[in-house]
């Protein structure tokens, strides 16, 4: 599927500059198109500087709050609820905890992170899979919530603000945490309709109530701030949750009597290793995509969009995000170099880089995450699990859209 993705760029770019050589006798396109292959391998190892520190300050992190038992109490507290959503898993089974583990990884947005995790948790719920080749109910729920991408704390997505220089690089918290909550309620309704869950059992009434009370509550007391006020709040709240969360598992690891600082250097390894591996795959991504946009396919086709949507008589300025919210089902690399290429061209703090952020954010990499987690245990028969993805990723796009345009106007 990737390959096919890359190459189609390289081939819609090559079609594109083409057309407006030999029709728009603009024999320029091709210097623009070379020239973006450099400016964007030189890009590509820019973010990858910032990249090595983000994963290896928050890896680090997470090794000190797995040590000090935070995601073993994590497991414990979501106990009763897995048991209700997932009854053919046992109590105290081991991949109760490496899910809990992957939400919270990708909470804190580390979705690079999360993915060793959750193929651990893949290969711990297919132990208890009674067929080689068809999905179980839980390794399903697994996949949509993990699809749905419940981020609490979107820190890869503040760091590429801050590398690209955002003045506030948190100003979208506040609209990711509303977008991603909306992805995944629509993600576990959806599974829970095919499975048939009783989500109104009172165990599963006592977690999700009380949260989805407070959601609305804090959804009523956004409502009446004002645009400026509302981006002030996000960045308040964005600012204030990360230093807490690194005091809290800094403050639980050493109260545990956790080597908090030989701890954290094991982590950091771990994350060391996970960003080189990167580089390659944001080289590829961003230079399909700068020879995508150089030879003007990219503009072809947004005005095609922003045609359709002027027709409709709405607001066109989310168009230019949605290259983002296009690829991201196919590609995570894809996707965050579309981010980083309109956050470079519209402006980082522009409208339609807001949207690509909190898109970013807020959704995942749909067809990627079941190839790679059912492939990985070698799942063929996928059951409703695409169909629920998909309808949770088009909840996250079209949430994000309308929380930006509440946001920022």
């Amino acid at each position: 599927m990737l390959n096919g993705l890359w190459l189609g760029f390289f081939l819609v770019a090559a079609i594109a500059g083409l057309s407006r050589w030999l029709l728009g006798d603009d024999p320029g396109v091709f210097a623009a198109m070379v020239e973006s292959l450099f400016a964007m391998a030189k890009l590509s190892v820019e973010v990858m500087v910032l990249l090595f520190g983000t994963l290896t300050l928050w890896l680090g992190l997470l090794r000190i709050a797995e040590k000090a038992g935070l995601v073993d109490a994590l497991a414990r507290l979501l106990g009763p609820l897995f048991a209700r959503l997932m009854p053919e898993v046992p109590r105290g089974h081991p991949a109760l905890g490496l899910i809990t583990m992957n939400f919270a990884a990708n909470g804190l947005g580390l979705d690079n992170a999360a993915t060793p995790i959750g193929l651990k948790a893949m290969r711990a719920l297919q132990t208890l899979n009674p067929s080689s080749t068809t999905a179980s109910n839980a390794q399903i729920l697994f996949l949509v919530l993990n699809a749905s991408s419940l981020t609490l704390l979107p820190v890869t997505i503040f760091m590429y603000r801050a590398q690209q220089g955002a003045p506030d690089p948190t100003l979208v918290f506040l609209p990711i945490l509303l977008a991603t909550s909306a992805s995944t309620l629509v993600g576990l309704l959806s599974v829970a309709v095919m499975q048939r869950l009783r989500l109104w059992d009172p165990v599963v009434l006592a977690y999700l109530v009380p949260g989805a009370l407070a959601l609305g509550a804090f959804m009523a007391l956004l409502a009446g701030m004002s645009a400026t006020a509302l981006a002030a709040l996000s960045s308040l709240a964005g600012n204030l949750t990360l230093f807490g969360i690194i005091l809290l598992f800094l403050l639980m690891g050493a109260l545990r009597k956790v080597a908090v600082y030989e701890e954290f250097i094991e982590g950091a390894k771990e994350g060391f290793d996970v960003a080189k591996s990167l580089l390659p795959y944001l080289v590829a991504m961003l230079c399909a995509i700068g020879v995508l946009r150089a030879s003007g396919a990219l503009a072809f086709g947004l005005d095609g969009i922003r045609w359709l949507v002027e027709v409709i008589g709405w607001d066109t300025r989310f168009v230019e995000a949605l290259p983002t919210a296009m690829v991201k089902p196919f590609s995570g690399s894809a996707a965050r170099a579309m981010l980083i290429e309109t956050m470079q061209t519209q402006g980082v703090d522009s409208f339609p880089a807001l949207v690509a952020a909190t898109v970013q954010g807020s959704t995942e990499t749909t067809f990627y995450v079941l190839a790679v987690y059912f492939g990985a245990v070698g799942i063929q028969r996928v059951r409703h699990a695409v169909g629920c993805a998909l309808l949770a990723e088009f909840a996250g796009v079209v949430a994000a859209i309308s929380v930006c345009y509440w946001f920022f106007g």
